[in-house]
C-alpha cells in the first residue's frame, strides 16, 4: 500500500497527491491520503473536494492520531518511510529517481510538500457542492477576455522580493494594450494591495472581496479554492515568483504564464 501524507498548502498538497497517483499506478496499488487539519490548511477534505475513486482520504486533526501513527511506525518498521529531505535528495529535475523509487518496499508512507512525477490531470479534484456554485458564479463575471493575477505578499519572501508591484503592474499594462477589453481576476493575500491596483486600473478588477484570508479555517480555505479555480479560468496567468499557486492555477488547464518581474 501507498500512503501520502501531502505537507504544507493547499496546492502543494494537490501536487504532492498527484505525484504519489503517478507513482500508485506504477507499484499498481491503491493510494491512501492522510489529510491532516493544521494551522497551514484548516479545513477536512471533503468541504472542498468531492469524493473521488483516484484514492482514499483519512483526516487528521493531530499529528499523534492513532491511526496516522500506526500506519507511519508500521511503514518504518517493516516497510519504507521518506520524507521532504529524502524525497528531495532522490530527485532531479522534478522526478523521483527511478532506484530509489524501485527501492521502496510493499508499505511505504511519503510525508511531503514536493512534487516527484509530472503529473497533469487534475480530474480527481472536483469543488465541493457547496462552493461549486460561488466558484461557477465567479467564473461567470470573467468573461472572455480575462487575465489571472496572483500576488504572494505575506508569507513568501521571493515572491516579494522578485515579484514586485511595479511588475505586475508592467504586465497588467501590456495585456492591456494586447487587448483593451481585458479584465483581471486578482487573487492576493494583501488587501492594500488590492486596492491600490483597483486605483491603478479602474473597473478592471474582479476578486472575491470578501474572501477570508486565514488558511486555519474552512471559510478561509474555500475562499482559496475559489481563487485557484477562477485563475484557472482565465485565458493567461500574471503570477509570483516561487509560487505553488500560481503554478498549479496555470497547470490545471494548460494556460499561458508569466512570472511578474521576470
Amino acid at each position: 500500500m501507498l500512503i501520502i501524507q501531502p505537507v504544507g498548502g493547499l496546492c502543494n498538497r494537490m501536487r504532492s497527491i498527484n505525484s504519489a497517483r503517478i507513482l500508485a499506478k506504477k507499484r499498481n496499488e491503491k493510494l491512501l491520503v492522510i489529510w491532516f487539519v493544521n494551522a497551514e490548511l484548516g479545513c477536512p477534505f471533503e468541504r472542498i473536494f468531492e469524493p473521488t475513486d483516484a484514492f482514499r482520504v483519512i483526516n487528521i486533526r493531530s499529528k499523534w492520531d492513532i491511526r496516522k501513527m500506526a500506519l507511519q511506525l508500521a511503514a518504518m518498521a517493516f516497510g519504507s518511510f521518506a520524507d521532504n529531505e529524502l524525497i528531495r535528495s532522490h530527485k532531479g529535475n522534478g522526478i523521483l529517481d527511478e532506484t530509489f523509487a524501485a527501492s521502496l518496499k510493499k508499505l511505504t508512507y511519503i510525508a511531503t510538500e514536493e512534487h516527484f512525477f509530472e503529473c497533469h490531470d487534475y480530474t480527481p479534484f472536483v469543488p465541493a457542492k457547496e462552493i461549486a456554485d460561488k466558484i461557477r458564479e465567479k467564473q461567470n463575471e470573467l468573461g472572455s477576455h480575462a487575465v489571472g493575477v496572483h500576488i504572494r505578499r505575506t508569507d513568501n519572501k521571493p515572491a516579494i522580493g522578485k515579484s514586485s508591484t511595479d511588475a505586475f503592474c508592467k504586465s497588467m499594462n501590456e495585456a492591456l494594450k494586447e487587448d483593451p477589453q481585458t479584465m483581471f481576476y486578482l487573487a492576493t493575500d494583501d488587501l492594500s494591495e488590492e486596492e491600490y491596483l483597483r486605483n491603478q486600473f479602474p473597473d478592471k478588477i474582479i476578486s472575491n472581496r470578501e474572501r477570508n484570508l486565514s488558511r486555519d479555517s474552512i471559510s478561509g480555505i474555500q475562499d482559496a479554492m475559489l481563487d485557484l479555480y477562477c485563475l484557472a479560468a482565465t485565458t493567461k496567468i500574471i503570477g509570483s515568483f516561487f509560487s505553488s499557486f500560481t503554478d498549479i492555477a496555470a497547470d490545471m488547464h494548460q494556460i499561458p504564464k508569466i512570472i511578474a518581474g521576470e
